[in-house]
């Protein structure tokens, strides 16, 4: 907040000293009255529903709410994992080239624990526009360049955009990333997101910036966007991430995934567009729920018609869909290691 001038302070008469009072005092209650609005639109009570979807190892949990979220209806579930558990498998997976449900995830995937939509992707051919990292490797790059509009129809804007991954030490870390094949690892930018423009429709890494970069060594990571959450502190990143510009107070339903600095991945899912049951989030409320999940860093992932979260095969929150789930080009799963799978 901008300090107030203090020139002239002691010429002030007594009569504008008490309206500066006044006026101090007031504007002290609207930051109160703002500060327990903001509080209450994202301290929701989450009661853990374990028990509703069967067989659970002892390191990750099901928490459910069906508080208000800002005197609106609202329904939402999260997933807590441990990392460090060796009985846990995290990965992706990418549909060649035809779309999946999470019921056929399941199914395809050999019964994980977990199955949850993970990046954007393209309506027309199904193509997904978001990084996702399998086995150490790129099998999907995100968008490198997007057209501009009207006057600046010759111009291409680079976008970095954030994705969350999981390394080998079963650390995680979200930063925004930048990909160019052949390379395997992508680039990234873990202070800030990198906007730079140009006239070529493929750019490389050095048309980007000269803002430091580095290697990003994972072994699974899905993409997204934009950032909620950066180094413990709320930073929605979409206008940076030119994501959303104009859309941030809709309320949508939405996924999100981010961890703890005690090694635990979240992984949230929020009902929508089921008017007088559960009317969604807005990015900026979905950044104060993952904040108040304890998540050090945060992401948006793809959310609408996407969102949709398996627990042992059984949904969580109800698709917005009428047809029900939506076919997706990629997952997000949690497995039970090969040899730890109960029989």
């Amino acid at each position: 907040m901008a300090q107030r001038k203090r020139t002239d302070q002691l010429r002030l008469h007594i009569p504008a000293l008490k309206k500066f009072s006044l006026l101090r005092k007031l504007i002290g209650i609207f930051f109160v009255i703002s500060f327990f609005a903001e509080a209450s639109s994202a301290q929701v009570r989450w009661k853990k529903v374990d028990s509703l979807y069967g067989n659970l190892p002892p390191s990750v949990h099901v928490y459910k709410t069906t508080d208000s979220l800002s005197g609106i209806p609202f329904v939402a579930y999260y997933v807590s994992a441990a990392l460090k558990d060796k009985k846990l498998q995290f990965t992706a997976q990418l549909s060649n080239g035809n779309p999946y449900t999470p019921d056929q995830y399941y199914l395809l995937e050999n019964s994980p624990l977990v199955v949850v939509n993970a990046g954007f992707f393209s309506f027309e051919n199904g193509q997904s526009l978001s990084t996702v990292i399998r086995n150490g490797k790129i099998v999907s790059e995100s968008v490198a360049a997007l057209r501009g509009i009207n006057e600046d129809s010759n111009i291409y804007y680079y976008p970095t955009r954030s994705a969350i991954g999981i390394g080998r030490k079963r650390r995680a870390d979200v930063a925004w990333i930048f990909t160019n094949l052949p390379h395997h690892r992508p680039y990234a930018f873990e202070n800030a997101p990198v906007i730079a423009r140009g006239k070529d429709p493929a750019p490389n890494i050095y048309q980007l910036s000269d803002i430091d970069w580095k290697w990003w060594e994972m072994r699974t990571a899905v993409g997204g966007g934009p950032c909620l959450v950066h180094d413990g502190k709320i930073w929605v990143t979409n206008k940076q991430e030119q994501m959303f510009v104009g859309e941030e107070n809709k309320k949508q339903p939405r996924t999100a995934m981010g961890y703890t600095k005690d090694g635990r991945l979240i992984i949230l899912v929020i009902q929508g567009r089921d008017p007088g049951k559960a009317e969604g989030a807005t990015l900026d409320e979905e950044a104060n729920l993952m904040k108040n999940l304890d998540c050090y860093e945060a992401l948006n992932l793809a959310g609408g018609g996407s969102s949709c979260m398996l627990v042992n095969g059984k949904e969580t929150i109800k698709p917005s869909e009428d047809s029900g789930q939506r076919p997706v080009p990629s997952a997000f799963l949690i497995k039970w290691s090969n040899d730890q799978k109960p029989k």
